[in-house]
């Protein structure tokens, strides 16, 4: 597989190749060719992706916002290493394409999947630290993730923002509905709408009922920041 693409995309060269295809080889590849060939699946970098992360986050968060709770710096970090947030930013980054996985998965829309996209990404990071140290970690998420901060804090808190906006205006509770759903039951994919009365605000897709409504939640907001004079605001 030729990652130059995707090294000069992340701005990091791996010194040991193989830590970089590590990151990129999903459970599926790895268990399809597990007879033919020596691969690792991710799964443990992305643990440790995932701790690294954590720790870089709570650093910058810790220093930035320096009259923050502790309970309102939880909850940001929260909202800036979802997987909704993290498969976004993986998106960005065309990791998709990159990625390695069985047939069955890729058939399905893995390289699209935010499950998989999301865990890949924490694994990339992983790797970096494996590969390059804290720094060299630390440079790539400053860098791709630690970046409009309130768009990811708005995006976490979508759901509550719209209700709040909603009940402002004597619209009462948003309605959630689910409209849609794609693919096969363990790749399965939902649409949601969001409406007030008879008026649909906004929807959304995503691999659950519940990142799909938070979508829903998210566009709705986007649009009515955008067109101040509606019927509904």
């Amino acid at each position: 597989m030729d990652t130059k693409d995707l090294e000069e995309k992340i701005g990091y060269q791996f010194k040991d190749s193989q830590l970089l295809l590590t990151a990129l080889t999903h459970s599926s590849y790895a268990n399809e060719y597990a007879n033919s060939e020596a691969c690792e699946c991710n799964e443990r970098m992305e643990f440790l992706g995932d701790a690294v992360l954590e720790v870089i986050s709570s650093e910058f968060l810790y220093n930035k916002y320096t009259n923050m709770p502790e309970g309102d710096l939880s909850k940001l970090r929260a909202s800036i290493v979802c997987e909704p947030t993290l498969a976004s930013i993986a998106k960005e980054l065309g990791l998709g394409g990159f990625l390695r996985l069985g047939t069955g998965e890729d058939k399905t829309g893995g390289r699209n999947r935010a499950s998989v996209t999301s865990d890949a990404l924490e694994a990339l990071i992983g790797g970096i630290f494996l590969d390059g140290g804290m720094e060299c970690a630390k440079k790539f998420v400053h860098r791709f993730i630690l970046t409009d901060i309130e768009n990811k804090k708005l995006y976490h808190d979508s759901k509550t923002v719209l209700q709040e906006i909603l009940q402002e205006k004597g619209l009462g509770l948003p309605i959630y509905e689910i409209v849609g759903e794609k693919g096969p039951d363990h790749a399965k994919s939902y649409v949601a709408i969001v409406r007030t009365g008879d008026k649909i605000l906004g929807s959304g897709e995503a691999g659950s009922k519940k990142h799909a409504q938070q979508e829903a939640a998210y566009k709705a907001l986007v649009a009515l920041d955008k067109v101040k004079e509606t019927n509904i605001i």
